[in-house]
C-alpha cells in the first residue's frame, strides 16, 4: 500500500496511455470496424477524445483533492508557523510539483479548497467526469463571494438532478465552460444578497483603461466600463464594420473593426464624436441584416448606421417595484437602474422586452419604441438568445433566420421549425452534413454532427420574477385579468393595481 499502491496506479494508467495511442496510430490488435477500418478509425477517434476528457476530470479532481490534502498536512506538521508564509511555503511547493508559478499554485489552491470544502456536488461531478476542470474553476468564482446558503443553491441549480430543466436542455458539462459561465454569473446576479445595484455601483468606480505593449510592434488597448457602455461600443464597431463591406473592401471584419476603433479614440472635433443616442437610420432592415447596437455614450456617430440592443427586463423592475436584474442581450444582468434609464431617456438603439411575471418568460417587444415587421425572427432572438450551434454565443441580434426542415421539402414557416444560426454556423450547415434537429415554440433546435451524434443545444435559464411585497396580487384573479397578455394590457393592469 502507500508509495507502492500510487505507483502501481500511474504506471497501470501509463500502460493504459500506450494501448491508446497505438489504437490512435492504427496499430492495435484488431481495427475499429472490418467493414470499414478508415470511417471506424474516425469514429474511434472521437470515443477516444470522449473518454480522455471524462479521464482529465478525474485526475483534476483527484489533484484538487491531493493538493487540499498536502496543505492540510504541512500546517499539522508546522502548527506555529505564520499562516501567511504557511500558505507561501505551500503554493511554492505546489508551484514547483506542477510546474507552473506561484500566482497559479495559488491560484489553483483557492479553488481546490472551494471544491473539497463547499462545493461538493461539483467536485463530484468533476471526478465523475461530467464536467471539465475549467468548469469547476467557473463555479468557483461565482460562488467566491456568495455566502455558504448561496453557493450551495447555486451548485442545486445547476448540478442537482432533482432541479427542474428541459429535457432537451444541455447539462453543464455539455457545454463550454465559457457558456456555462455566463450562465452561472447570470443566476449569480438574481441571487445575490446584496442588490446589483449597490454592487455595480462599487464596480464603476474601479472603471479604467489599460494599455499592454506586445510583438511585432503591436499592443493592447482594452477598458473597463459599464456593460451597456461596452456592449453597445461593441455592437456600434460590428454595424460599422458591415456597413463597410464591399467588392473593394479587402479588410476583413475583424480587421475594419479595429480601424473604426483606432478612428474613434483618435479623431477629435466633430467628425467623430460619442452620443448619448443614435442617428435614425434605415430601420428594421439595418438592424435584421447587421445585428448589433449602438447606446448611450458609446458609439462612434455615423449617419445611416443604426443598430440595436434588446433590454429584456423584468415588468415590476421596470416600474421600480422590486431591484431585480434586466438582461442586456449579449452581456447578461445589468441593474434595473440602468435598464430603466436607458428605456427612459432616449437611448432609442435600446429597446425594451418585458418579461411575464407569472413565468419570466418574455413578452413581446414594446411597439411604442420599435416597430416589429417581423415577429417570428425577434421571437427566434428572444427564444435563442444567441446562435443554438453548441459552444457557439454569437450574439442573438447577429444571426439569420433559417428553417430547419427547407420550404422545398415541405418544412413550415412556424417557430417550431425556424433556427437562427449565426452566418457561420449557417454556412456549416448548408456546406457541410452537420444538421439541426427539430425545435419547438420555447426550445432552440441541437444538431447532429456528420458522424451521427448529437450535441443539445443550450436553452434559456428563464426563472419567475421577484413580484413586490407591497403589490397584493393573487395569481388567479392576474391569469382572469390577462388571459392573452400583452404589453399594453398587462402594464394597464398593473398600474391599476400598484
Amino acid at each position: 500500500m502507500g508509495r507502492e499502491a500510487v505507483a502501481r496506479a500511474f504506471a497501470d494508467i501509463r500502460a493504459a496511455l500506450a494501448v491508446l495511442n497505438a489504437e490512435v496510430d492504427w496499430c492495435g490488435a484488431e481495427p475499429f470496424s472490418a467493414a470499414d477500418p478508415l470511417a471506424g478509425l474516425a469514429d474511434g477517434s472521437l470515443d477516444i477524445l470522449a473518454a480522455a476528457r471524462e479521464a482529465e476530470a478525474g485526475l483534476a479532481g483527484l489533484k484538487a483533492r491531493a493538493a487540499v490534502k498536502y496543505a492540510d498536512s504541512a500546517q499539522a506538521i508546522a502548527p506555529d508557523m505564520p499562516v501567511q508564509a504557511q500558505e507561501m511555503a505551500v503554493a511554492a511547493e505546489i508551484g514547483c510539483v506542477l510546474a507552473i508559478g506561484p500566482r497559479a499554485a495559488s491560484a489553483f489552491l483557492a479553488v481546490s479548497h472551494a471544491l473539497t470544502t463547499t462545493l461538493s456536488l461539483t467536485l463530484a461531478a468533476l471526478q465523475a467526469g461530467t464536467i471539465s476542470w475549467q468548469h469547476a474553476r467557473g463555479m468557483a468564482d461565482e460562488a467566491a463571494t456568495l455566502d455558504a446558503a448561496g453557493a450551495a443553491a447555486l451548485e442545486a441549480h445547476f448540478l442537482d438532478p432533482d432541479t427542474p430543466r428541459p429535457a432537451g436542455a444541455a447539462t453543464i458539462g455539455e457545454m463550454p465552460a465559457y457558456r456555462f459561465k455566463h450562465k452561472a454569473r447570470t443566476w449569480r446576479e438574481r441571487h445575490h444578497a446584496e442588490s446589483i445595484g449597490k454592487r455595480h455601483t462599487k464596480a464603476a468606480a474601479d472603471r479604467r483603461v489599460e494599455y499592454r505593449p506586445d510583438q511585432d510592434g503591436m499592443a493592447w488597448l482594452s477598458a473597463y466600463l459599464p456593460a451597456h457602455q461596452a456592449m453597445a461600443g461593441w455592437n456600434r464597431l460590428n454595424a460599422l464594420a458591415r456597413a463597410a463591406r464591399g467588392p473593394s473592401e479587402a479588410r476583413t471584419l475583424t480587421q475594419i473593426r479595429a480601424d473604426h476603433f483606432a478612428e474613434a479614440i483618435l479623431t477629435s472635433g466633430t467628425s467623430a464624436t460619442f452620443h448619448a443616442d443614435n442617428s435614425a437610420g434605415n430601420g428594421e432592415e439595418a438592424s435584421d441584416s447587421d445585428g448589433a447596437g449602438a447606446g448611450t455614450g458609446a458609439g462612434l456617430l455615423s449617419p445611416g448606421i443604426r443598430a440595436q440592443v434588446l433590454v429584456t427586463v423584468p415588468v415590476f423592475s421596470l416600474m421600480g417595484l422590486t431591484e431585480e436584474p434586466a438582461v442586456l442581450d449579449g452581456f447578461g444582468p445589468v441593474p434595473p437602474s440602468m435598464a430603466r434609464d436607458l428605456v427612459a431617456h432616449g437611448a432609442d438603439s435600446f429597446h425594451r422586452v418585458l418579461v411575464d411575471p407569472r413565468d419570466g418568460a418574455p413578452l413581446e417587444i414594446g411597439r411604442t419604441s420599435y416597430r416589429v415587421t417581423k415577429a417570428m425572427r425577434n421571437w427566434l432572438r428572444l427564444r435563442d438568445g444567441k446562435c443554438p450551434f453548441p459552444g457557439c454565443s454569437n450574439n442573438s441580434l447577429d444571426n439569420e433566420a433559417d428553417h430547419l426542415l427547407a420550404w422545398a421539402k415541405g418544412g413550415a414557416t412556424g417557430i417550431s421549425n425556424l433556427g437562427q444560426p449565426c452566418p457561420k454556423h449557417h454556412r456549416l450547415r448548408h456546406i457541410s452534413r452537420w444538421r439541426p434537429t427539430p425545435a419547438s415554440a420555447t426550445g432552440p433546435p441541437g444538431w447532429t454532427s456528420p458522424t451521427g451524434r448529437h450535441y443539445k443545444s443550450e436553452h434559456q435559464d428563464w426563472q419567475p420574477p421577484h413580484w413586490p411585497s407591497r403589490l397584493k396580487l393573487g395569481t388567479a384573479d392576474f391569469l382572469h385579468t390577462a388571459q392573452s397578455p400583452g404589453e399594453d394590457a398587462l402594464e394597464r393592469f398593473l398600474r391599476a393595481r400598484a
